[in-house]
């Protein structure tokens, strides 16, 4: 029941991501994707051109570069499967789960476009990509860490492919060993793959992981992209290590035929009155490209180009509420033949007004005399600004979006509130039952009543309260009962015993147990964090055999 209640809860928040802001990220994986196909076609056509150059006598010398070009679209095509295969994994996880990619199992029309059943699943993604095997976050833990590892391993493979090559050939290609470091150091300094492992660290937040800060509770749709993007960037990053190899035998750059613009904002769902900031560039973008070749245009705005073939962009987000549209424009002059290729694109984003949450992690009560914790989700607000008060019934402590409530205690009518706020505003009030732990059972090795062996009943050392179904670590005690011994053909003998364990007069009718002998423990009565008085917990009744 109680994971249920979870589940139920984080599918009422995830209503309030809107079905346009979904179809956004999954425009940003096709973008993506289509970036990829089409530098990889550029790729191809590079190294056929460089393979049939390299049939001349001639340049027979060159052929050293042919194993340095197949080793590392060998190493990128192996990430690039790995990648592919774990996104799959995701979509089919968070779809119908049989281990097959499928469209009828895995996928929904929305919009009139395909898109992944479980697109909004934030569950599936967490569970994967950060938790490990015990549901833990920690670093290291969880296919993202795995991913990082690849990531690194590629990356290093792929630069030392390139070291092998000019420290192993430099005379051949008539490169200097001065000239060699520098190009080495530039592809590793340039290298768009790669892992940035300062950002997560120093951001004030609370994860643990590289994968946690980057995957963790993302919805599926949002991941994605996440994923198709480490991808671009590794056959970006392919293709300049394929096109400076092939320069050094003097065959031709790769050509770039199609470019477009891509719209890279830092959120895709703002607040009213916050401000979108984005990085518009040119897809499949080349070093070649200088900023005078490049035109680049949002909502009709000329942007300046920097060095690096991008611009800056920024709006204070405005108007009603709903879906919103950027337009982008992309004028490119190929260096190489002159001819002039223009593209527009669109970015849509979501406009939404704040709003607050706050769920109990184990029910959706405050239980009295345990630790009860709570997660506050606060829309379009930093954790850092939320400020959470409680109620006179109860304590709380914790930041951000994790607190914990003890102390609870009874009221009036058995509720206390939860009031959030961020920057003097009053976000939402929210109301608790409050309750006393469950009553515990009461048990004698074991068992609750019945038949028991003779040497098992004597070997017992007294009477326990057990909290069965309860999800909190607490422990209640036997505070005393009543023993009524009924031996077979003689008189009834009672004792009453103070605490759980035998004592005195109850130990000693206990060590007289022979079968055919009753046994009734009366009055139990135990005593449970929170608890003013001890409860009534019943009877239990024993036959020895």
């Amino acid at each position: 029941m109680i994971n249920i209640m979870y589940l139920v809860l984080m599918a009422l928040l995830a209503l309030n991501v809107s079905a346009e802001v979904m179809d956004a990220f999954q425009t940003l994986d096709e973008g993506n994707k289509n970036s990829i196909a089409t530098v990889n076609e550029q790729i191809d056509d590079s190294v056929a051109s460089l393979n049939e150059l390299l049939k001349d006598d001639s340049k027979a010398e060159y052929r050293v570069l042919q194993p340095t070009i197949e080793t590392i679209r060998q190493e990128a095509a192996n990430f690039d499967t790995y990648v592919s295969q774990l996104s799959d994994n995701l979509i089919d996880v968070a779809g119908n789960n049989d281990g097959e990619m499928t469209i009828e199992g895995d996928y929904i029309e929305s919009h009139g476009v395909l898109a992944p059943k479980g697109k909004k699943n934030k569950d599936v993604t967490t569970r994967i990509l950060v938790q490990g095997p015990d549901g833990q976050v920690a670093e290291g833990t969880g296919e993202g860490e795995e991913l990082k590892r690849r990531i690194i391993e590629t990356r290093q493979n792929l630069i030392d492919a390139y070291t092998k090559l000019l420290t192993e050939h430099g005379d051949v290609l008539q490169i200097e060993e001065t000239e060699a470091q520098a190009r080495i150091a530039s592809v590793a300094e340039n290298m768009p793959f790669g892992i940035d492992d300062e950002t997560w660290r120093e951001a004030n937040n609370k994860k643990v992981s590289w994968a946690d800060y980057k995957f963790g509770h993302m919805p599926l749709a949002a991941v994605l992209p996440l994923m198709s993007q480490i991808r671009s960037d590794l056959k970006v990053s392919e293709a300049n290590l394929v096109n400076d190899i092939v320069q050094m035998a003097g065959g031709k750059q790769i050509v770039f035929d199609k470019f477009f613009p891509v719209f890279q904002a830092d959120k895709s769902y703002v607040i009213g009155g916050e401000r979108l900031n984005a990085t518009v560039s040119v897809g499949s973008y080349s070093s070649s490209l200088q900023p005078e070749n490049i035109t680049l245009r949002v909502n009709g705005q000329n942007l300046p180009i920097k060095a690096d073939g991008t611009a800056d962009f920024s709006l204070v987000a405005g108007g009603a509420p709903g879906p919103k549209t950027i337009n982008t424009f992309v004028r490119v002059t190929n260096p190489l033949t002159g001819d002039v290729v223009e593209q527009e694109g669109s970015f849509q984003y979501e406009v939404g007004t704040r709003s607050v949450a706050v769920s109990a992690d184990k029910m959706n009560v405050f239980y009295m005399g345990v630790e009860n914790p709570i997660t506050v989700s606060a829309a379009g607000v930093s954790s850092n600004d939320v400020r959470v008060s409680f109620g006179d019934a109860v304590r709380g402590t914790g930041s951000g979006t994790s607190y914990v409530v003890t102390g609870v205690r009874p009221t009036g009518n058995n509720t206390t509130n939860v009031t959030v706020t961020a920057n003097g505003q009053t976000l939402g009030t929210f109301p608790f039952r409050v309750k006393p732990i469950p009553d515990p059972t009461p048990t004698m090795g074991g068992q609750q009543g019945g038949d028991i062996p003779n040497s098992t009943f004597r070997a017992q050392r007294g009477l326990f309260a057990e909290l069965k179904n309860f999800d909190f670590d607490a422990r209640c005690e036997i505070a005393g009962f009543q023993l009524v011994y009924i031996p077979a053909r003689e008189d009834v003998l009672q004792a009453t015993n103070a605490g759980g364990a035998f004592s005195g007069d109850a130990a000693s009718l206990i060590g007289r147990a022979k079968p055919g002998d009753n046994y009734t423990f009366k009055n139990i009565r135990a005593k449970c964090p929170g608890d003013a008085a001890a409860r009534d917990l019943g009877t239990m009744a024993f036959s020895i055999r």
